[in-house]
């Protein structure tokens, strides 16, 4: 490719469905609309681990969660297996990061010449609590999603605000500099992440009384599966609510904190325009994973559900041509497209790295066979979880429990498990045929724990361990 200019946006979070681009009756994201009509917009788009630390250091990196054993939020990424912004730095290319990465210290080799206030885990450390596994440990007494869900500011709706000034400054100043050199910035913000609070000129677009009820409900008669029970019975976030006027509350939330990170897209977006780089800049837009927002009365990620795997893919700019691509893509192909939009050759940095640059995946006819994988080994899972999607199946490994296999072309909000029925036994046995080519689940998890287990012990034994850490949401650098 030619060498352009390339801003990459991730924020945390966010459900691909929530968009109006991918089809939500209600949600209000006018930016992204917008970007999708104007570029490529990946309808099945994934992360490689549902939860935020080891997501973003598979993103780093270009490898899976297993391969890289940043297995939960005590384990974040630190500069020491080569990323992406290494490969950039080692060609002279100007590479820089504003907001949220939610690495190790802002001291580390990741990969930036420059990061700009950013946010890393808790203490250098994380949520050590969360690495206690097996048994699990006594549940956090917080509710995870905030002692208060409804308009307002929190501390993660200033540091978004604070991001997108930071990122409009900086882009006026680049331009003002007149350089012809190709740089990479990187932008991250934290909506539609919890505290369910959100501006009040964006929670004000949402009626709660018009709320959807939420699918596949216990309550309704729905039983959990038993892998999503165990990860419940250790910490329920639907029993929480005070009342279903306050659910329907979160839901509005949710849905305002997505029009939230589209005005702040919109900014950056506004700011490429007006300072004349959106002629050389493409911009691509994603998550680091989605939210379950109540779906079988589940709250945030963790598990390998679409809510909780799918993620948005937008790319727009110069020589991207507008529509959809149905090509199953991941974060993982965000390592070849940084580099591929640098005009460098990914080649030598792929050999031991599963992903395609999706530059090159949104010019080529669809792939509907592509194989995507995911894993979670982080807090509430007694075992490993697995997903693999390849076609119309998608595929949900659990070790010590029975598998679940959906038919995303004739039920895409997957209400119905057809692993345990004989006429679909080839399936599931050859979904597991190509997840063991991937890994084997069971010496993963085993490798999961070992790790685990030895950070544990070197924060002092559970008893110690299991109170180090944020109890919910990592704090922003200015709290």
């Amino acid at each position: 490719m030619q060498p352009k200019n390339l801003i990459v946006i991730v924020s945390d979070e966010h459900d691909a469905r929530y968009m109006g681009c991918s089809g939500h009756p209600l949600i209000k994201t006018p930016v992204f609309d917008q970007m999708a009509a104007a570029g490529t917009r990946f309808t099945n788009a994934y992360t490689p681990c549902p939860i935020c630390v080891p997501a973003r250091a598979a993103f780093a990196t270009g490898q899976y969660v297993h391969r890289i054993r940043h297995w939960d939020n005590a384990m974040p990424y630190t500069g020491s297996i080569r990323g992406w912004g290494h490969v950039l730095q080692d060609n002279g290319i100007r590479v820089e990061s504003i907001g949220k990465l939610h690495y190790r210290y802002a001291e580390d080799p990741a990969g930036f010449d420059i990061e700009h206030i950013p946010m890393n885990v808790y203490n250098g450390v994380g949520m050590v609590w969360g690495s206690i596994r097996d048994p699990m440990p006594e549940a956090p007494p917080t509710r995870m999603l905030g002692d208060y869900i409804g308009p307002g500011e929190s501390t993660y709706t200033e540091y978004d605000r604070s991001v997108a000034n930071l990122t409009v400054d900086w882009l006026q100043e680049t331009a003002a500099q007149k350089s012809d050199e190709p740089w990479v910035l990187y932008v991250g913000f934290v909506a539609p992440h919890f505290p369910l609070v959100a501006p009040e000129e964006f929670f004000s677009l949402y009626d709660i009384d018009a709320m959807p009820s939420s699918k596949l409900l216990p309550a309704d008669g729905h039983p959990h599966h038993p892998w999503i029970a165990d990860h419940e019975a250790f910490w329920s976030h639907d029993s929480r609510f005070k009342d279903p006027q306050e659910r329907k509350t979160a839901i509005a939330a949710y849905y305002a904190l997505c029009s939230w990170v589209d005005h702040n897209v919109g900014r950056v977006l506004g700011a490429l325009h007006e300072t004349g780089l959106s002629i050389n800049t493409r911009v691509i837009y994603t998550s680091d994973h989605g939210d379950n927002v109540g779906a079988r009365g589940l709250w945030g990620k963790s598990n390998l559900y679409q809510e909780s795997v799918g993620v948005p893919m937008i790319m727009v700019g110069p020589d991207i041509k507008p529509g959809v691509c149905n090509t199953p893509v991941d974060l993982l192909d965000l390592f070849p497209t940084i580099l591929d939009g640098a005009a460098l050759d990914p080649a030598p940095e792929m050999a031991d790295r599963p992903g395609r640059s999706i530059f090159a995946i949104g010019e080529a006819p669809d792939d509907a066979e592509r194989i995507i994988f995911s894993e979670y080994h982080a807090v509430g899972s007694n075992f490993g979880g697995y997903m693999l999607r390849k076609g119309k199946w998608k595929f949900h490994y659990y070790v010590g429990y029975s598998p679940e296999l959906f038919d995303l072309d004739g039920d895409p909000e997957e209400t119905t498990n057809l692993a345990g029925r004989a006429a679909h036994a080839e399936i599931v046995a050859m979904m597991e045929a190509e997840l063991r080519k991937i890994c084997d689940p069971e010496a993963v998890d085993a490798l999961a724990k070992a790790d685990q287990q030895a950070l544990i012990e070197k924060h002092g034994g559970r008893e110690k361990a299991r109170l180090v850490g944020a109890p919910g949401a990592t704090p922003p650098p200015s709290s």
